[in-house]
């Protein structure tokens, strides 16, 4: 079987949440592996930054505002890009909301703010950026879960850690409507990583989170973003509905 010529690099990137924390790491990833990137948030002073940074005539990396809540913003998204470029070979949906919170005392709006941003985020980017993958015969989404939606959360709101769920749910979904086209679906699911929210999040309790992690020390986030350089790759078709652990040995299974 001779490779398809939509599987050939560079590609398009687009990653959501891509100037702050782990998504800076995976788009400085994927821009070294040669593909265009789009730098998305809802910041745009710190995503054009980025992209400035990572080009800056503009050639090989852009800034774009995008709003993951909401359907229209990945649709506005992806016709932006579309006729800037072309049709985006790779989405890494990384946006979210992290917060802490105690269990019984969450209230309507701030459970709904963190779920329909995070679920929303996931749910909206693979309808509207899988089927123009698939129209070209070739696509690669990660979408980035976390040990919260496997183990209930720890030092995360219980908002966060259902929304996670969610997630994995919503990867299995997708990966089953593209998987004939070309497109592939997975997650990533880290744990503690030594990325400022994570420090942010735990505050003065870090060096009990370290102690508990049973490889004793925070996750490396260049590890991450290696892990979605090998997800994304031509010959990571066999790879679609799977979710990647990667949390020192907090989760087992």
């Amino acid at each position: 079987m001779t490779d398809s010529p939509h599987q050939q690099q560079p590609g398009i990137a687009l990653v959501t949440g891509a100037a702050g924390g782990l998504g800076s790491f995976i788009t400085r990833r994927l821009h070294a592996d040669g593909h265009k990137v789009v730098v998305t948030g809802r910041n745009m002073e710190k995503a054009a930054a980025l992209a400035e940074e990572l080009s800056s005539d503009g050639s090989t990396a852009i800034a774009v505002e995008l709003d993951v809540s909401r359907k229209e913003g990945f649709t506005n998204a992806l016709d932006r890009v579309t006729d800037h470029w072309g049709t985006p070979s790779i989405l890494v949906n990384n946006a979210a909301v992290t917060r802490a919170a105690n269990a019984l005392e969450l209230d309507t709006d701030e459970f709904d703010e963190v779920l329909t941003t995070n679920v929303n985020s996931i749910f909206f980017g693979c309808q509207v950026f899988g089927p123009a993958m698939a129209e070209e015969g070739y696509g690669r989404i990660v979408n980035q879960a976390s040990l919260a939606g496997q183990n209930g959360g720890t030092a995360t709101g219980a908002h966060y850690a259902a929304s996670k769920g969610a997630i994995l749910t919503t990867t299995k979904i997708f990966a089953k409507e593209f998987a004939n086209a070309g497109v592939t679906v997975n997650a990533i699911s880290p744990g503690p990583h030594d990325v400022s929210i994570v420090h942010d999040t735990v505050g003065d309790r870090m060096d009990q989170v370290v102690e508990g992690i049973p490889v004793g020390r925070l996750g490396s986030p260049d590890f991450i973003a290696d892990t979605v350089s090998l997800l994304t790759q031509p010959n990571a078709y066999f790879v679609t509905g799977a979710c990647w652990d990667i949390n020192g040995g907090l989760y087992l299974r």
